[in-house]
């Protein structure tokens, strides 16, 4: 067993000093010659422990504490950050920051963000972010984890290698304004997942020597949301199987239907560009479509940081604004983007926030059984093999792995096959959304199917 980089400190900080810091800086900033000054003080503890067939591989275990500040300063602006958070030298430190920022060229869109923009609430509890049974996980329950996994796993006659891992952190943010807001919150998570290469069966000795891969696994903010190590151990082994036998895929033009996890990644490139830095630099193909109707009317896809365990919920963003339900497509019609203080200033948009969280696709009434079903005849997709996206043009060009689908039925798998178009193209022949998102990832999306879809294939 190895052990990695290990930044270990005995003791993390008590909960009330994160924000005094942030306030101390602040203050320090102000008294330096600072007309505005934004800081974000931060303290995180992660352990993390990889196994590997049937025995302990890497662990590593840090503390870490840093602190972030911003400077506004005769109309110039500059971000600083350092990670000794003792009074002095972080005195120091600020005292000499100012200067620098005067040196700056100037630029009329940075401002510190306005109070009628920050938060004002404390939803840290309502929002269900941190677990105490997290923080008192030890290495003995990590290491139980892996080796039940690896045990199921190997199970497995024709297994050739397994790696499963357990990882937990803890994390504190704390952040103040020299416009009034203070604020803080903690957040936990837990992380567990295996990922494994079979021997393929067959009876030729090259068929013989092919391996189908599969993996699982589910991250959370609570103890008891996380699934079983049977649940996991189970997932992965039946990725892994589906894949026995593959062929290269047809050429053909025929109904798509995506897997939910594979979905994650069309739903991401497709909301990629939708930021106003991307518009600013004319990097972004969402400008022409909003509030037209772009894409199929069944999408819709908002952008929730008040999710209670949602993964990427918050009651505030990094520069305070307050966390509110965002309408991202309704109904096919893009509605907004993400915008900063900055760049929705430079880019003339409404400030909504300059960070995604939760991002949902509003789901349908079918599971993805029922929608093969009723495809009749198609391709499944199940996971990308490679591939891009432009983010401002919206063309893309995806490799797949999948199944045939067959009378309804999933047939046998494929690979080798490419999927390319636009993304909007793609999105305008969505013609069902499923109701079966996985759950332990900040994109839910359920599977999703889209018609007249071209492959490239054998």
């Amino acid at each position: 067993m190895s052990e990695q980089n290990t930044q270990t400190q005995s003791a993390g900080l008590a909960p009330e000093t994160l924000p005094a810091r942030a306030r101390q800086a602040v203050e320090m900033a102000r008294a330096a010659g600072a007309d505005d000054a934004w800081a974000t003080a931060v303290e995180k503890r992660g352990v993390s422990l990889q196994f590997r067939d049937g025995k302990p591989e890497t662990v590593s275990e840090a503390t870490t504490r840093a602190l972030e500040i911003k400077r506004y300063v005769g109309g110039r602006y500059g971000v600083y950050s350092t990670t000794d958070l003792r009074e002095p030298r972080l005195r120091d430190f600020i005292r000499e920051a100012v200067p620098l920022t005067r040196q700056l060229q100037a630029d009329p869109d940075r401002h510190i963000t306005p109070p009628t923009l920050l938060s004002t609430a404390d939803r840290g509890d309502a929002l269900q972010l941190q677990d105490p049974a997290i923080a008192r996980l030890d290495s003995a329950q990590r290491l139980a984890w892996c080796r039940e996994i690896d045990a199921l796993v190997h199970a497995e006659p024709r297994l050739i290698s397994a790696t499963s891992s357990a990882e937990d952190s803890q994390v504190q943010i704390a952040s103040a304004s020299s416009n009034g807001f203070g604020s803080s919150y903690a957040k936990t998570t837990v992380t567990l997942g295996v990922n494994l290469s079979r021997r393929d069966a067959g009876t030729d000795a090259q068929q013989s020597e092919r391996r189908a891969e599969g993996g699982d696994g589910a991250g959370c903010l609570l103890l008891g949301d996380l699934p079983s190590a049977q649940r996991i151990a189970d997932g992965a082994l039946a990725r892994a199987r589906a894949r026995l036998g593959s062929r290269q895929g047809p050429t053909i033009k025929t109904t798509m239907v995506v897997e939910s996890r594979a979905a994650i990644t069309l739903i991401r490139d497709l909301l990629a560009p939708a930021t106003a830095a991307n518009i600013q630099q004319g990097q972004s193909f969402w400008p022409a479509l909003i509030d037209t109707p772009a894409f199929s009317d069944t999408l819709t896809i908002v952008d929730d940081p008040l999710r209670p365990r949602g993964l990427a919920s918050r009651p505030y963003d990094r520069e305070g604004i307050a966390a509110r339900r965002l309408v991202l497509v309704e109904q096919g019609r893009p509605k907004a983007v993400y915008a900063d203080t900055y760049y929705g200033a430079k880019a003339r948009l409404p400030i909504t926030t300059g960070e995604p969280s939760n991002q949902i696709v509003q789901p349908g009434t079918r599971g993805l059984a029922e929608l093969v079903r009723a495809v009749g005849d198609g391709i499944l997709v199940t996971g990308w093999a490679g591939g891009n996206a432009d983010p401002t043009t919206g063309a893309f060009s995806q490799g797949l792995n999948g199944h045939i689908i067959r009378g309804g039925e999933i047939a046998e798998p494929v690979v080798g096959m490419i999927v390319t178009g636009s993304l909007p193209g793609l999105f305008a022949s969505l013609v069902e959304v499923g109701n079966d998102p996985f759950p332990y990832a900040s994109l839910l999306t359920p599977s999703l199917v889209f018609e007249n879809v071209q492959f490239s294939g054998a």
